[in-house]
């Protein structure tokens, strides 16, 4: 059962950095091995969302429900697919120079066990380029600063 948790301090304000995050339907434009996101059951808090993610000749498709309280958090919970559990989690705080700390937290596993071995030996470095992928996105977007 792969997880990671990792904290990082942003030039960017937290609600501009929490839209980027929450903008799922975007995912395929910038996060690796994304190829395809659909978002429905919009609500007050949250929404379902769909997600294919692709690797070389493994391609699944998994739903997951995303909440949000304000733009200080936001958190995902597993509803169906591949795996037999994921929750990821995002948190947001203000930091005194106008940045954002940002707390991240991944933790799932697979069903297929030939692929929970596959992700689990590259899961570091994948965990990685996709967190580079959304602060290179908010560059892309917000600028540098």
């Amino acid at each position: 059962m792969p997880s990671h948790t990792d904290k990082r301090v942003l030039p960017f304000a937290k609600e501009d950095v929490f839209n980027i995050i929450l903008d799922v339907a975007k995912y395929p434009e910038f996060l690796p091995w994304c190829l395809a996101a659909r978002i429905y059951n919009k609500a007050e808090n949250g929404f379902d969302a769909d997600l294919v993610i692709g690797f070389k000749m493994f391609k699944e498709r998994f739903t997951s429900r995303v909440t949000f309280e304000g733009s200080d958090t936001i958190h995902v919970e597993y509803i169906k697919g591949p795996m037999k559990h994921l929750t990821n989690h995002w948190q947001f705080k203000d930091t005194a120079d106008g940045g954002v700390e940002l707390d991240f937290h991944v933790d799932f596993a697979f069903k297929n066990p030939i692929f929970e071995k596959l992700v689990g030996h590259l899961f570091e470095e994948a965990v990685f380029k996709m967190i580079e992928a959304f602060e290179k996105r908010a560059v892309t977007i917000l600028g540098n600063r």
